[in-house]
C-alpha cells in the first residue's frame, strides 16, 4: 500500500459486520413489544428488511415511508429512543473481531469511520462506544427539532454510499484509492469498488460468489 497513513481511511459497514445484528429488525422488534405495531405489520416489515437485504428492494421508496411516518415526531424522541435500544438490544452484539480490525486500523494511523445506510440516530452511539473518529450515514431532514417527513439524498445506500464517501474523502483529504471498506452486503458492492482494499465480511450469498470470483478476502466477524 501506497501513502501516507493519514490519508488512508477504514470504511466499515455496520449491521451484520461490526455489530452482529440487523439493527432495523432490533427496531421493528422493540416496537413489536412495547404494542406499536401489531404481528402483522412486524411480519411485513421484517419481510422487507429480508428483502433489503438481499438487494430485491428499492431502499429509497422505503425510505420515504419510514420518514413520512415520522413527519411532526421530535428529533429528541428518535434519539432517545434508538440510544436506549442501542444499550439495551445492540451493544451486545458488537464483534470483537471488528474491534480489533478498527483498534489495528488506528495503530497504523488511519482514520476510522463508519459508514451506514442506517439513520444517524443508530449509528452515532457505536461510533462513540468504540470511539471511532466519525460516521457517515443517512440523515432525515429536520426543521426546528422536528422531522419535515423528507431525508437528505441521496440515501447512504448502494450509489449513495459513493457519493457520502467521495464528500468525506474531500473533505478529510482521504485517499479512496489506498483506503478499505469492511461489509457484509451485495448492495455495497459500488462502494467495494471505490476502494483499493476490500474486506468482505460474514457475506450474503451473493457476496459471497463475487468475493470468491473475484478472490477478494473474506473475513468471518464473530462475538
Amino acid at each position: 500500500m501506497t501513502g501516507s497513513p493519514s490519508t488512508v481511511a477504514a470504511f466499515f459497514d455496520m449491521d451484520r459486520t461490526v455489530v452482529l445484528c440487523n439493527t432495523g429488525r432490533v427496531y421493528v422488534q422493540d416496537m413489536r413489544s412495547r404494542g406499536e405495531i401489531g404481528f402483522m405489520q412486524m411480519l411485513r416489515l421484517s419481510t422487507i428488511l429480508f428483502r433489503y437485504k438481499l438487494s430485491m428492494i428499492d431502499m429509497n421508496r422505503v425510505m420515504v415511508h419510514a420518514a413520512n411516518a415520522l413527519e411532526g415526531q421530535t428529533e429528541d424522541f428518535l434519539e432517545g429512543r434508538c440510544e436506549k435500544i442501542f444499550d439495551e438490544r445492540v451493544r451486545q452484539t458488537v464483534s470483537s473481531a471488528a474491534v480489533e480490525a478498527i483498534e489495528g486500523h488506528r495503530r497504523l494511523g488511519h482514520k476510522v469511520v463508519l459508514l451506514s445506510a442506517s439513520t444517524n440516530y443508530m449509528v452515532a452511539p457505536l461510533c462513540k462506544l468504540l470511539n471511532m473518529d466519525d460516521f457517515i450515514s443517512t440523515r432525515l431532514e429536520t426543521a426546528e427539532g422536528k422531522f419535515t417527513g423528507d431525508y437528505v439524498q441521496p440515501m447512504c445506500y448502494g450509489k449513495g454510499k459513493i457519493h457520502w464517501a467521495r464528500e468525506y474523502a474531500d473533505e478529510h483529504l482521504i485517499d479512496l484509492p489506498n483506503s478499505y471498506f469492511y461489509t457484509d452486503s451485495y448492495s455495497d458492492l459500488p462502494m467495494l469498488m471505490e476502494v483499493g482494499n476490500k474486506r468482505v465480511v460474514n457475506p450474503d450469498p451473493r457476496l459471497r460468489l463475487h468475493a470468491t470470483i473475484k478472490r477478494w478476502p473474506v473475513l468471518h466477524f464473530e462475538r
